[in-house]
């Protein structure tokens, strides 16, 4: 077998395996695998290569309860060693994004007609989305992408996650420090850690309800 061969089967069982738990052990995660993990996570491709999504880790007691005021008291603040939370940066564009071209450059992977051409590439872009107010959605987009990623990462990991519902974004702001900040936008909230139950697999639909071919539906 092939070292392709046996990556792709290692990563089709990791995708086929990961399930969304609830509750965790308080084993705490290694700062080192924690730090590869987001790094795993910031690898996600994003429009433009804005990278235009951070992750913020919180790991403290204060930080802990607060997130867990602003999910209603669920579980997986409360019992999870960490909590990442995806933060959508959809002003990104009009910032100064100058590092991206250059180490794009500097790495060879842009020529540089190609670097010197995408901020104005990148504006124009970004212009018409904000004329249509979908500014928010790319950026979320971003972040969502990133999120899938550590989930696949941690889990191969021997860690698990659960991508959360149900919090209210302006508490999430408040817990960690950018209240006010309308250009920034939580898009998910992930506990992480070693998990304290099991689940089975719940199923999928059949692929002739969800897989198509050329037009939706047929």
């Amino acid at each position: 077998m092939t070292a392709a061969s046996v990556d792709h089967v290692t990563v089709s069982r990791i995708i086929r395996s990961r399930r969304s738990i609830r509750h965790y052990r308080p084993d705490p995660v290694p700062a080192a695998l924690l730090a590869e993990l987001v790094d795993l996570a910031l690898e996600a491709p994003s429009s433009f290569n804005l990278q235009a999504r951070s992750v913020v880790t919180v790991t403290s007691e204060e930080g802990l309860r607060a997130l867990t005021a602003a999910t209603g008291g669920q579980p997986h603040p409360q019992e999870a060693p960490v909590m990442l939370v995806f933060v959508a940066e959809s002003a990104a564009w009009r910032e100064d994004r100058g590092d991206v071209w250059d180490t794009a450059t500097h790495r060879g992977a842009w020529s540089e007609r190609f670097a010197a051409a995408s901020p104005d590439d990148t504006r124009l872009f970004y212009e018409d989305l904000a004329g249509r107010g979908l500014e928010r959605e790319y950026a979320v987009k971003d972040a969502m992408i990133a999120a899938s990623f550590l989930m696949i990462a941690a889990a191969a990991a021997g860690l698990a996650t659960s991508p959360m519902n149900g919090w209210d974004e302006g508490e999430v702001k408040k817990a960690i420090g950018i209240d006010g900040r309308d250009d920034l936008h939580i898009a998910l909230l992930m506990p992480l850690g070693h998990p304290a139950e099991s689940r089975l697999h719940p199923g999928r639909r059949d692929r002739a309800l969800t897989c198509f071919r050329e037009t939706y539906g047929r």
